[in-house]
């Protein structure tokens, strides 16, 4: 039947290529102008197995059959080899290896034709009709512009830790840094740039010390607090004040530390006429083991004073309001003289000098220690800087060249404006000195006019002075309290009626 059909279609002779071509050509300019309806016709047919081709196209697309004038019993499938229905015969979607010898027998049934099955169907046909119909009209429509990239926030939703804005000074995704997160308790100060108050803390549910700075629009933050903020966050040790967080608002800048009751200045208010010698050694103690941390990382307070020396009611000591504070950089640069309150200055930065190291903090500690065990300032000038060097120069008496080498070359020593007096023992102007065993010499260790002659913080821990303290204070960790020591407590300050 299927020779038949072939014959009687070849019936035409020499016009039948020339039809086709015609044909061909009508397709080929009709498929310009509907391709669709072309692609349908030709899907229909396929699925309906046209099988019968022309000879013409036989001899061209199959090298194989020339010469051949019968049809052969076996002819590629569907009439065409073509690699879309070869690769179709395989239920599992597989090319096969070769596909020359892809035929189908239809005539013998066999175990090739329960092998071989058919893949098209014409719903399939017409799915595939809808996807070529689908594909030009988007070839005819302007394209849809595409969407725009969506944003960071969006694409990573699926990461376990997603970036925040970080809200605290001391970084990560926390509730630190908000004003809500404070309520504002009593002032307990107020200096020229800032106001303490007295807080309390809804995170952590605890009294805190509220350190607020008022910002000028124009100027912005204090130098001092943008200081004191960035040497705070390094410095964690148990003998100085924590820096807890940092809040930023349009007005205010506000520092959060930790709760210390008073300080010394009002202790030593409170206990009036010295205070207990064995409470004084604790006290000292602690103040030269804050600073010696902070000098073993180069750091200079530059305004060591009772004020600024904060004492919890358990004793501690804490070293507070690094504002004049400083790092100090190696060489040593030339800094202002015009720092640490005039009681506590020490001659050097008095006349004039801006090279000082580390020798200016520890002049301040040989003033208090003075005070703590007198209860009077040890060197209270009342008019100016000359006052000031008249006080130190009646009890230590006047420097020269042979005591202090360059002394007459700082800018300030002025002869005419100088007393001259001869030095005089520390215990004979504070007799309360000789009371304590090793009191008056580290009082003189401390107390030295040449910066140069000045013990250090690190080694003034080590002074027989403390010779009656335990051993394991040495060996504590910086973060640990001295009071964590068995046998370390402090003792109740003597009863004196006031006059």
């Amino acid at each position: 039947m299927y020779c038949s059909m072939e014959k009687s279609q070849s019936a035409g002779g020499g016009d039948s290529s020339s039809q086709t071509k015609n044909v061909r050509e009508g397709v080929t300019m009709r498929e310009k102008k509907g391709g669709a309806l072309q692609k349908l016709k030709k899907r229909l047919s396929h699925s309906f197995g046209r099988l019968t081709i022309s000879r013409e196209d036989d001899d061209e697309t199959h090298p194989h059959r020339i010469g051949h004038k019968h049809c052969s019993s076996k002819v590629p499938y569907n009439g065409y080899n073509s690699d879309e229905y070869l690769d179709r015969l395989e239920p599992n979607g597989n090319i096969p290896v070769d596909k020359s010898s892809m035929r189908y027998d239809w005539r013998s049934g066999g175990n090739d034709h329960e092998r071989v099955k058919r893949q098209l169907s014409v719903s399939s046909d017409s799915k595939l009709l809808d996807e070529d119909i689908r594909e030009e009209t988007r070839v005819i429509l302007r394209p849809k512009k595409p969407p725009r990239p969506k944003s960071e926030v969006f694409l990573n939703k699926q990461e376990l830790h997603p970036k925040r804005k970080r809200f605290s000074a001391f970084g990560g995704d926390s509730p630190f840094g908000k004003s809500e997160a404070y309520i504002k308790l009593e002032q307990l100060g107020e200096g020229s740039y800032a106001t303490v108050y007295k807080g309390y803390s809804n995170l952590t549910h605890q009294v805190v010390a509220l350190k607020e700075i008022r910002l000028q629009e124009e100027e912005g933050a204090p130098f001092t607090a943008i200081r004191e903020a960035s040497l705070l966050k390094e410095l964690k040790h148990s003998n100085i004040v924590t820096l807890h967080d940092i809040v930023h608002t349009r007005e205010t800048l506000t520092f959060v530390f930790e709760y210390v009751n008073t300080d010394l200045s009002q202790y030593m208010e409170k206990h009036a006429g010295g205070l207990d010698h064995r409470n004084v050694r604790l006290f000292l103690f602690q103040l030269l083991r804050g600073l010696s941390y902070c000098h073993k990382r180069r750091v200079l307070h530059r305004d060591v004073k009772p004020q600024n020396l904060l004492i919890s009611e358990l004793g501690e000591l804490k070293l507070a309001d690094f504002g004049l504070a400083r790092a100090k950089s190696v060489p040593s640069h030339t800094y202002s003289h015009e720092v640490v309150t005039l009681w506590y200055r020490p001659p050097d930065v008095l006349l004039g000098s801006t090279e000082y190291s580390t020798s200016l903090d520890m002049w301040g500690v040989g003033c208090i220690f003075v005070e703590m065990v007198t209860g009077m300032p040890t060197f209270p000038g009342i008019r100016d800087t000359y006052d000031q060097l008249d006080k130190i120069f009646k009890l230590l008496g006047t420097p020269t060249e042979e005591t202090w080498p360059s002394v007459t070359h700082l800018p300030g020593y002025r002869p005419h404006k100088l007393g001259f007096y001869r030095p005089r023992k520390l215990g004979h102007s504070f007799p309360k000195l000789y009371d304590i065993i090793e009191g008056e010499a580290i009082a003189t260790a401390l107390l030295q006019l040449n910066p140069e002659n000045r013990i250090g913080a690190e080694e003034a821990i080590f002074h027989p002075y403390f010779a009656q303290l335990p051993r394991k204070l040495y060996e504590l960790p910086d973060e640990s309290s001295i009071f964590s020591v068995e046998g370390v407590y402090l003792h109740p300050e003597p009863l004196r009626q006031s006059k």
